[in-house]
């Protein structure tokens, strides 16, 4: 993956994210979010958030 798409996959995971976790603190404020799959037809992606970074696992979902 090129350096301009890992950027933009970065900040767009950001804000999907930051909006999970206050999802799931709003439903449980003692309760936080710690994985997170999205699957498509094109790719599967999973992040696993961590107090200072998050790690971001891009794959295709047919091999």
């Amino acid at each position: 993956m090129d350096n301009s798409s890992t950027v933009q996959y970065a900040g767009l995971m950001h804000n999907l994210i930051m909006k999970a976790r206050g999802t799931v603190r709003d439903i449980d404020p003692q309760n936080d979010l710690t994985f997170l799959r999205i699957r498509s037809k094109k790719n599967e992606i999973m992040v696993a958030p961590d107090k200072d970074y998050f790690l971001i696992v891009i794959q295709n979902p047919t091999e």
